[in-house]
């Protein structure tokens, strides 16, 4: 047990070591050349390996922030069946597990891929834990931010209403911040890399469905 402990240290080392020279790098080219599309940016993935958005070029991209024991997670059904209906004709997802929202993606992403895979089958890819909103949030996070602001909570869903009233409570003017207010919050990418829609976590599939399939 201690061997398992010190490999799952280990990893969790070089991942921030591999985020921290990707989040420079993105930094650097971004400092000098203002994004205008989601390929100047970069990742980790759940193997510790940095991804470039620019592998993804000319692919229609699905970005969500996820978690493993939040009232949404079972979208992960939704994304999943989403991906197979719609990965030949071009579609990624790209899932971020993000533990900012009632601390409800615990866990390494060891644990949160084999709970991934094993309750719901998912096959598209899992990233490195991020942070989405605050100072430690990766580039690729605050230009998708900058690009599509926050949507609004359907309150017709009891679950939408309760984010709403809590969110209000805490702020008044919560919606004017473009900040990520919850989990499974999702950003539709075109071909050509530029950002088409945000849908909050109340949004329905059909949503998704009616705004994804003109672009593949």
């Amino acid at each position: 047990m201690k061997h398992i402990r010190f490999l799952s240290l280990g990893l969790a080392v070089l991942l921030t070591l591999a985020l921290g020279a990707c989040q420079q790098k993105t930094a650097e080219a971004t400092d000098a050349t203002p994004a205008d599309n989601v390929y100047q940016f970069c990742f980790v993935n759940g193997a510790g390996d940095t991804v470039i958005m620019n592998d993804y070029q000319g692919k229609v991209l699905l970005i969500v922030n996820t978690a493993t024991q939040c009232g949404f997670t079972p979208q992960y059904a939704e994304l999943q069946a989403l991906y197979a209906t719609y990965h030949d004709r071009g579609l990624e997802i790209l899932d971020f597990p993000c533990n900012q929202f009632g601390e409800q993606a615990p866990g390494s992403i060891e644990e949160i891929h084999a709970f991934c895979t094993g309750t719901y089958g998912t096959t598209f890819p899992q990233m490195a834990k991020i942070d989405v909103n605050g100072e430690q949030a990766i580039p690729l996070y605050t230009w998708l931010k900058s690009k599509a602001p926050f949507g609004g909570f359907d309150t017709t869903d009891p679950r939408g209403a309760y984010l709403h009233a809590a969110f209000k409570a805490q702020d008044s003017l919560y919606a004017e911040n473009p900040d990520i207010k919850w989990n499974f919050t999702k950003f539709l990418i075109d071909r050509e890399g530029n950002v088409v829609c945000r849908f909050e976590p109340t949004a329905p599939t059909t949503a998704i469905v009616e705004a994804l399939e003109p672009l593949l």
